[in-house]
């Protein structure tokens, strides 16, 4: 029997010892904070070609889907009974121009004769009526001339600025502008190019208050860089910079609407586009990072787990930004640069309880990688 019972003392239960978990300090470094938004794209110039005179399509001087410069001439309106009209003008103007010389001389032979008495005052009304006739006439007929030259004009249809042209709507003979102008292509620009999102009421109200903060005023603001990317493209390969501030929220949906500009030589960006937009607006001097699988979430919000001086987990409850690259999230509050944070090894830790941590770096990209 006391055999037994020293053999019992001897398989006595011992604790397991703490869980290894792998721990890290926050990295620290400078971040840019940035307005993350979806935009389209938008021509920043975009005119339908209508002909303004009526008569026969006789040429179109481009291919469909051309760049074209602008002045150069893509379809002409039957130029000809036009340039008749014209001349028909500048004969009825040459005309009145010597009806009116033949009055004045009239006029001042009348003058001369009623100064010496030799012909009635009423010859000389007559005379002044004919020459303020004359003069009627010939801004009349200059009128008319200048409105021949301008249809005259209109039966070229040029480019009003560089852009491409589309497909033509009308074939060569068939009869323009009869009852109203008549479309006869459209021209879109494409560099530079208008990028349009809006921004949440929110998003505005922190981005004011942080300009206010470092004086920045709002025609600064108006200046400020803009980023943006096609959906299939890595990155933010296009800059350009605000253009635009709406100045009043939109009460239906609470937004702001903005508008960017950017360049587009290689017209890479179509109008109508949807592209991912971004604006830098502040930087931060060593902001607190740790990677976002470090991250985990309750009903509270967002919390991290970190193991204190006697090596005993707490969960810690912090703020978040935004996600940086190389899948590091940003630490808005809650944390300290000394706190060491559980990066792996999660789900065998309990909070309360002991671990064995082991001291990781965190690798911290270079600005490059963004």
């Amino acid at each position: 029997m006391i055999t037994l019972l020293a053999g019992c003392e001897q398989n006595t239960f011992q604790q397991p010892p703490p869980p290894k978990v792998d721990v890290a300090l926050p990295v620290q470094r400078s971040i840019t904070r940035f307005l993350d938004a979806t935009g389209n794209t938008a021509p920043i110039k975009s005119v339908d070609l209508v002909a303004r005179v009526q008569g026969f399509l006789e040429t179109i001087n481009y291919q469909d889907g051309t760049f074209q410069k602008e002045g150069t001439t893509l379809f002409t309106i039957e130029p000809e009974t036009y340039k008749l009209k014209l001349e028909q003008a500048q004969a009825a103007e040459a005309g009145a121009q010597a009806s009116l010389k033949q009055a004045e001389s009239d006029f001042r032979r009348q003058s001369d004769l009623v100064s010496r008495q030799a012909v009635s005052q009423a010859t000389l009304e007559n005379s002044t009526s004919a020459r303020d006739n004359a003069q009627a006439n010939l801004q009349q007929a200059q009128a008319s001339t200048r409105i021949a030259e301008v249809n005259y004009g209109y039966t070229k249809v040029a480019a009003p600025f560089d852009g491409i042209v589309t497909a033509h709507l009308v074939s060569i003979g068939e009869l323009v502008g009869v009852a109203s102008p008549t479309q006869l292509a459209s021209i879109v620009a494409l560099d530079p190019i208008y990028v349009n999102f809006t921004v949440s009421e929110q998003d505005v109200l922190r981005i004011r208050a942080e300009a206010a903060r470092q004086g920045i005023t709002v025609a600064e603001l108006r200046q400020l860089p803009l980023e943006v990317a096609l959906q299939t493209e890595d990155g933010f390969p296009h800059h350009g910079k605000l253009d635009y501030l709406a100045p009043t929220i939109t009460q239906s949906t609470g937004t702001l609407s903005v508008r960017g500009i950017l360049p587009n030589p290689d017209r890479t960006l179509l109008p109508g586009n949807f592209v991912r937009v971004r604006v830098p607006y502040d930087q931060q001097k060593d902001a607190l990072l740790v990677p976002d699988t470090a991250l985990g979430s309750d009903q509270s919000g967002r919390y991290v787990l970190v193991v204190n001086g006697e090596n005993v987990v707490a969960q810690r409850k912090v703020q978040t930004g935004a996600l940086e690259a190389g899948g590091l999230r940003v630490i808005e509050s809650g944390l300290k640069p000394d706190d060491r944070v559980v990066v792996a090894g999660l789900l065998r830790v309990i909070p309360g309880e002991k671990v064995d941590p082991q001291l990781q770096k965190i690798e911290s990209p270079t600005a490059s990688a963004k």
